[in-house]
């Protein structure tokens, strides 16, 4: 018998999100994409050994919850259980993004160099890209060298809207 992937939608002020929990940890927090998120828990699925089951859970309430306080500008980070799926490179480079202080920014080249090679800025653009749980692992915070937006799963005006949320664009773009 396999254990329980239970997703459910959660709404923001930038559109609905589909939150994954499997054993009380967030697995997936994806801005409702019908494809991506369907590859997404098709692929936690098999990962995890799990059935998806559409469901609420209290974990899933508190991420509301949080995300709410994120958008009314009340919180800055979040206190959750998380469970990433990746592997061990793209673990490291997810977990570089917490240290990308709110309202700042910083480049895939300073991601890269941080993760102590310069040449693997596409391996480290990629992982980002592969981030299962946006907002949440902040992402959204990584820009091009040139201050460009590029590449952001949940569509390019979001990660410019999250940005802006976090005052990002008041600040100079900053290394970790």
């Amino acid at each position: 018998m396999s254990d329980l992937l239970s997703f459910c939608t959660i709404q923001t002020p930038l559109g609905n999100m589909c939150c994954g929990v499997f054993n009380d940890k967030l697995v997936l927090l994806e801005f409702e994409n019908e494809t991506r998120v369907a590859d997404q828990l098709k692929q936690l699925a098999n990962h995890l050994n799990a059935r998806p089951v559409p469901e609420e859970t209290s974990l899933s309430r508190k991420v509301q919850e949080q995300l709410n306080e994120y958008f009314d500008q009340k919180r800055r980070s979040f206190d959750l259980q998380l469970l990433m799926v990746g592997s061990k490179f793209q673990e490291k480079v997810w977990e570089s993004l917490f240290d990308i202080p709110y309202g700042r920014t910083t480049s895939y080249q300073q991601q890269a160099i941080k993760y102590g090679d310069v040449k693997a800025i596409r391996a480290v653009a990629k992982a980002n890209g592969e981030n299962r749980i946006g907002i949440v692992i902040p992402c959204h915070r990584v820009i091009g060298s040139d201050g460009s937006l590029t590449g952001y799963a949940g569509e390019l005006w979001r990660k410019k809207a999250l940005l802006e949320l976090e005052g990002a664009f008041a600040k100079q773009a900053s290394l970790f």
